[in-house]
């Protein structure tokens, strides 16, 4: 492959970063990464610009013309003397109600619950390496940038208090990307958390139960 091409090199940081390639492929653009500035800054444009898309949208009020839109076009014109009989009322804001509840009802359907929190988490040279989205009961976790540890080697991921205590939420693997279950022990910790970091530990995470190596990675927990 042409590694040359700019094109080959937009759209190997595009997969990259959504997360389209395979475990082999992606070590293999990370140890080009390593060895070439220009590929990781096409890297980070794209991280910037899907993380842009992740940013919660203003809620807007419904503007009373709306439902008056919605009713004109399921109810027919009726007349004056037509509109006044009872059965006529109660008909039309019966159907009225019914529409609401369905649109409701869909609203609540196709609306998933967002995550409480989302942490990127940085390098030393500020390139964005992992993005953490916090849910009730798990973690979310992607890779966008992440080295490989090494043979015998964990990455694990540590919730940082306001006190700057560490601890674990427990072990990512190589490839970063990964789903991990919350305890309520965790849970409560993270809701008074102020950061994430990852730090570079033994195989299967650290034996003391605190970080002995060093710390990889780092972020501020931002509230949604």
């Amino acid at each position: 492959m042409n590694y040359r091409s700019a094109s080959v090199r937009r759209a190997l940081a595009a997969d990259y970063t959504i997360g389209l390639m395979p475990s082999t492929a992606r070590r293999r653009f990370e140890r080009l990464m390593l060895e070439d500035p220009a590929l990781r800054a096409e890297v980070a444009k794209w991280q910037e610009t899907l993380i842009g898309l992740t940013a919660p949208l203003a809620e807007q009020r419904v503007h009373p013309r709306v439902w008056k839109a919605i009713e004109a076009r399921i109810f027919t014109q009726k007349s004056q003397a037509a509109a006044k009989h009872s059965f006529w009322y109660w008909l039309r804001w019966t159907a009225t109600a019914g529409v609401l509840v369905v649109l409701v009802t869909l609203g609540i359907r196709l609306t998933p619950d967002g995550p409480l929190h989302t942490t990127t988490l940085l390098a030393d040279n500020q390139q964005a390496a992992l993005q953490i989205k916090t849910y009730e009961d798990h973690l979310e976790v992607t890779a966008i940038a992440l080295a490989a540890p090494g043979a015998n080697k964990s990455l694990e991921l540590w919730a940082i208090s306001a006190d700057g205590k560490p601890t674990s939420l427990g072990v990512l693997p190589d490839a970063g990307s990964t789903r991990l279950p919350l305890t309520e022990p965790q849970q409560a910790l993270l809701t008074n958390a102020k950061a994430l970091a990852v730090s570079l530990e033994p195989h299967l995470g650290s034996p003391t139960g605190q970080p002995t190596g060093p710390v990889l990675y780092q972020g501020k927990i931002e509230t949604l």
